[in-house]
């Protein structure tokens, strides 16, 4: 995320690395539910179909600033946020070659590049990644790297409850009550660490 260039050669650049996962389910239509998507209980009876016309929804989703692409950080952010056993689909970056091994249905494919294949491989991430730039640019108008953990909570804090609008408001009174908020000093003087943040 940002930077003033995406590369300088030999893997150098100026952005922020930041790693995500993105939950896909079949959109379903439900009797129950007078033929909405349960997923989207007590909402109007939404006019498209959702993820681009896709017969798809995006549920949870994971981001997290990481220090690099090593296989050791790649895993571990997957470990962390799927549960084994869950079909997992990646670009063919070598470092997601163990997942198999580690319980996970890996599918791996060559992207590349091609907007068509990343589009049928991995059809939620690349809109996730989009709609955070342009909420980081059109809301923040940018944001320092120090603090882009705390803006990625942010924004996975609204996406996952984006459906649910009062229990988002519940859940944040919850947080806020049992939370001890960050002094100035703390914030500014990097003693304090953004809640998700990496840790070495």
């Amino acid at each position: 995320m940002g930077g003033a260039t995406r590369g300088k050669g030999h893997g150098v650049t100026d952005q922020v690395l930041v790693v995500g996962a993105v939950e896909v389910m079949p959109r379903r239509e439900s009797e129950k539910w007078g033929g909405r998507d349960p997923n989207l209980m007590g909402l109007p009876l939404p006019t498209h179909r959702g993820g681009h016309g896709r017969k798809i929804l995006a549920g949870r989703l994971r981001l997290q600033v990481v220090p690099d692409r090593k296989q050791e950080t790649l895993l571990s952010f997957v470990q962390a946020n799927v549960t084994a056993g869950a079909e997992v689909r990646t670009d063919a970056w070598g470092a997601y070659e163990p997942l198999s091994s580690l319980g996970y249905r890996h599918k791996a494919v060559a992207v590349r590049g091609d907007h068509t294949k990343s589009d049928k491989h991995l059809p939620m991430i690349h809109i996730t990644f989009g709609n955070l730039a342009a909420w980081l640019l059109g809301t923040h108008h940018g944001v320092s790297a120090q603090h882009l953990q705390a803006y990625l909570n942010e924004f996975v804090f609204r996406f996952n409850r984006r459906f649910w609008a009062m229990a988002a408001f519940d859940s944040l009174f919850g947080i806020a009550a049992d939370t001890m908020a960050p002094t100035y000093e703390g914030l500014y003087g990097k003693t304090w660490t953004h809640p998700g943040a990496w840790q070495e």
